[in-house]
């Protein structure tokens, strides 16, 4: 048992390498197939060559073949037709009376037939029904009479002239050791004072046979120098053709990559080759003089750029200390004195905000911008950030739920960044939540994390889609904001998401909401392939009766709409169910909106 045991092994392992070996072996031909045109023009040429070449053969083959035949044909008919006048003459002139003389008669006939100028190749008299007297039936060769089918024979009496039939000679018969492709030709004479004979006569055609074999193997031949012939000449055409294109390819995946120097060669001629080599030099001459200009652009806004925020950060500076003072006593000031001081207090909070993403758009585009990684709990800021736009989501009568998993969602990231994507996506959502709920959930798996924050508000167009994370764009610029944003948030959180060499992805309808999605790599080096969460909305999840989605927490958890308090022992890991009331209705949020702690309710 255990030696069929290893062989049943051994087998099924082979099997297995067999099955492997096969596949991989498919796909690089595939592969081969898909990357390489000159492979598949040459191909293509050589399958519809070899479908004509088929095509023609055949019916060449069968034509020569029919016209073979039909000319053998012919020329038997003539011949048994002479043949069998002349037996009739010779009986019908023979004295022979008695039975010995006709059967020596009979005996003559066939000997003469087989030793005269005819081409058949035996002869056979049979006696027919009507023969008064049965004589011996002389043949050239003993058993003969087996060609003759019974069919033939019938046709034979009942036709005044003469009937052929194929038949496939057997090789006794024959003077080589194969059967032979043949004809029997019947037809009926008298003899006197007995009756009607039939005499068959065998003509072989295996000299034709030979000669269509011959044809055949001469078109076989030719079609096949004709195949290798078209290969040869696809082959050398296509590459004429796909050399240069493949050139192409290579110079313009270098330019792709930067080195804008490169240029393609064979530009000398007037060919149409000639004329695409120069064409594409002057389009990348072309194209290195923009990119240089763009450049020298590029620079010269950037260095303004950070010029002008590093200089304006002096007049902020004495102008917020200047506005402090002002803000501390407006107090003592009439109304109209402080309202202004309050307008003043605003607009110096954005200024400065504005300052502050202006200089860290121009370390991004300076390429200065480097990460202060360390190993943290995405679960951990999005707690934070979720904690510090509370206070926002409860003045709109916005639900806010967090959805945590149960394993510690780590990965090594800057958080300063990563708490800076998930507050822009979190306040965003707020302001266009429109007093819908707003959440957010985490996930990990062994490659990636990811923070998925929807709400179900105003929702976006496509082209506004294509647009959401360009600078100083907005969805609609006339809509009041009370949060003063600058344009620059979304602009700055792509940037962080691509320095962690993250996602930042966006989906969204009008009128249903929109989906903001960032998956990070858990190290660094780790290529992402698919994130943790799903970009869509889960639909089902949304139709709650109360139109709120609790916070979500393990069943031994605080209550369902705390938000975690890290610093809780036994607090910070959610899981995915979703906590319920004893009648099987989902657990309500504060009536107020925003998300609330237990000590405020």
């Amino acid at each position: 048992m255990p030696r069929a045991e290893d062989a049943a092994r051994r087998v099924s392992e082979t099997w297995r390498r067999s099955r492997r070996w096969v596949a991989r072996r498919g796909r690089a031909v595939a592969h081969r197939w898909r990357s390489s045109l000159q492979l598949r023009v040459v191909a293509s040429a050589l399958a519809v060559g070899f479908l004509a070449a088929s095509l023609l053969g055949v019916y060449l083959s069968f034509s020569i073949r029919d016209g073979l035949f039909e000319q053998r044909v012919d020329r038997i008919e003539l011949e048994n037709a002479a043949m069998a006048e002349q037996v009739r003459t010779s009986f019908s002139s023979s004295p022979a009376t008695t039975t010995s003389d006709l059967t020596t008669l009979l005996t003559t006939m066939v000997q003469t037939l087989a030793v005269g100028a005819s081409s058949a190749q035996d002869f056979l008299l049979l006696s027919g029904p009507d023969v008064s007297v049965r004589l011996v039936e002389p043949a050239t060769e003993v058993g003969l009479e087996e060609i003759v089918s019974p069919e033939l024979r019938v046709a034979t009496l009942a036709s005044d002239g003469q009937v052929l039939q194929s038949v496939r000679i057997p090789a006794e018969f024959t003077d080589s050791d194969a059967s032979e492709p043949g004809v029997v030709v019947g037809s009926t004479v008298e003899v006197p004072t007995i009756g009607t004979y039939e005499l068959y006569a065998v003509y072989s055609l295996q000299a034709e046979q030979e000669t269509l074999s011959f044809v055949q193997r001469i078109l076989a031949i030719g079609a096949t120098a004709i195949l290798v012939l078209i290969g040869v000449l696809t082959w050398f055409v296509t590459r004429q053709t796909v050399a240069p294109v493949r050139r192409a390819a290579t110079v313009a995946s270098r330019l792709a990559d930067g080195h804008l120097d490169e240029r393609m060669s064979g530009s000398r001629g007037h060919d149409e080759m000639a004329t695409l080599a120069r064409t594409f030099n002057e389009m990348a001459a072309n194209l290195e003089d923009q990119i240089a200009r763009m450049e020298e652009l590029s620079t010269a806004q950037r260095r303004f750029v950070s010029d002008v925020s590093h200089e304006l950060r002096t007049p902020l500076t004495t102008i917020r200390m200047a506005g402090d003072v002002i803000h501390g006593s407006r107090d003592d000031l009439d109304p109209a004195a402080r309202r202004s001081a309050e307008l003043l207090q605003t607009q110096l909070d954005r200024f400065e905000l504005l300052l502050t993403e202006l200089l860290e758009i121009s370390r991004f585009d300076a390429g200065a911008a480097v990460l202060d990684v360390e190993l943290r709990d995405l679960r951990e800021l999005v707690n934070r950030v979720v904690e510090g736009a509370a206070p926002l989501a409860e003045s709109k009568s916005v639900f806010l739920s967090v959805t945590l998993p149960e394993e510690p969602a780590t990965a090594d990231v800057d958080p300063r960044r990563v708490e800076r994507i998930v507050r822009n996506l979190v306040v965003n959502a707020v302001e266009h939540a429109e007093g819908r709920p707003v959440e957010v959930e985490v996930a990990a798996d062994a490659r990636a994390v990811a923070v998925v924050v929807r709400d179900h508000g105003v929702g976006l167009t496509p082209d506004q889609l294509q647009r959401v994370f360009d600078r100083f764009w907005r969805a609609d610029p006339a809509r009041a904001r009370t949060t003063g944003g600058t344009g620059l948030g979304l602009a700055i959180s792509l940037e962080d998401a691509r320095l962690h060499a993250g996602w930042l992805e966006v989906t969204g309808k009008i009128g249903e909401g929109s989906t903001f999605r960032l998956t990070l790599p858990r190290r660094a080096g780790i290529r992402l392939e698919r994130s943790p969460l799903p970009l869509e909305a889960d639909q089902g999840v949304t139709n709650l009766p109360t139109g709120q989605i609790p916070v979500v927490y393990p069943p031994t958890g605080p209550t369902p709409t705390e938000i975690p308090d890290l610093e809780q022992p036994g607090v910070g890991a959610l899981d995915d169910t979703t906590a319920v009331d004893p009648k099987g209705a989902p657990t309500p949020g504060p009536s107020g909106g925003g998300a609330r702690t237990e000590e405020e309710r």
